[in-house]
């Protein structure tokens, strides 16, 4: 199947008793796809990154206890273990609770479509916050691959470039695994959008510039106060916007937004193994950051454009679990 049909079921799908996943690890040079036939498997591709993004490990997991129970699995022990496959994004827990009470992949399925709709919708309000010529840069992957189908920060990219607001995209290269370089770049090339990957680092020189107009990330999870973990890197992203007078727009589902977490403080940060940076020395690697909500212009959900205070203007009808 050829790059540009990411569907929804392309990426992540249930099909004789097994989730098949598009292997995100072999991308963009192979397009592999990865059975998992249990719960342990599922959670197991989650933690090893063959799935990754928020609303997609979400997506994961549902699929994943929806197999457990079909095996007749220990339903508690696959909540546990698909729970803990990844601690900071919020919508693993979230979709998890969705599944308590009806353990189908009927209802699976229905939260996998339930969150692409999500995201046209977000994509079609953070738009509108586009002007003619945009030039946009973006900060790992935050596209169909990350969310099971359209994207939520790439959704509204593909959405304004379709109404004729956007004129480039910058793709951070999104160190240490390349999630910008890898795959959101791949995205843009499927979807025919003028873009060109740079060094993280690069960022802050193209704004001082004057060739960045705005700067669009998803998240993992949003605290209560608007304060918002994404990938690493996204937090002096952020800084260098904000000290060059450029908005910054989150763009994320409302399965990621965590009402019952005061603030970033609280949101637990995944570290990584050192070996993803070097095989030689100590390293730390810390795999997200947390932007603080007095950086932030917008965050966009599917409910609409929500600006300071957040902690009033965030929609309050979801919860971890």
């Amino acid at each position: 199947m050829g790059r540009g049909n990411l569907s929804p079921e392309r990426i992540l799908r249930l099909e004789a008793g097994a989730l098949v996943v598009l292997d995100q690890r072999r991308l963009p040079d192979e397009e592999v796809e990865l059975r998992c036939e249990s719960a342990a498997e599922v959670a197991e591709a989650i933690r090893a990154l063959a799935v990754r993004g928020a609303p997609a490990i979400g997506i994961a997991a549902a699929y994943g206890y929806a197999l457990a129970a079909k095996r007749g699995e220990d339903l508690e022990e696959a909540y546990d273990l698909l729970a803990s496959a990844r601690p900071t994004a919020v919508n693993l827990v979230w979709a998890l609770e969705q599944m308590r009470d009806d353990p189908s992949p009927e209802r699976a399925l229905a939260l996998h479509e339930e969150e692409v709709a999500r995201c046209h919708r977000m994509a079609s309000y953070a738009a509108a916050l586009f002007g003619p010529g945009v030039r946009a840069l973006t900060h790992c992957n935050a596209g169909g691959l990350a969310t099971g189908g359209y994207g939520s920060a790439v959704g509204a990219l593909r959405t304004a470039w379709e109404e004729g607001l956007l004129a480039h995209v910058w793709v951070d290269e999104t160190r240490p695994l390349l999630q910008g370089a890898r795959l959101t770049a791949w995205e843009l090339e499927a979807a025919g959008i003028p873009h060109t990957v740079i060094a993280d680092a690069a960022a802050a020189h193209l704004m001082s510039r004057g060739e960045v107009d705005c700067v669009v990330t998803g998240a993992d999870r949003i605290a209560a106060n608007g304060d918002a973990a994404n990938k690493i890197g996204t937090y002096g992203l952020a800084v260098a916007a904000a000290h060059h007078g450029i908005p910054l727009y989150v763009v994320a589902p409302t399965s990621t937004l965590d009402a019952d977490t005061a603030s970033g403080a609280d949101i637990p940060i995944e570290e990584r193994s050192g070996a993803e940076l070097t095989s030689r020395f100590r390293a730390r690697n810390p795999a997200f950051d947390v932007t603080p909500a007095a950086l932030i212009t917008a965050i966009v959900t599917e409910e609409g454009v929500h600006r300071a205070p957040f902690l009033e203007s965030l929609p309050r009808t979801v919860r971890a679990g």
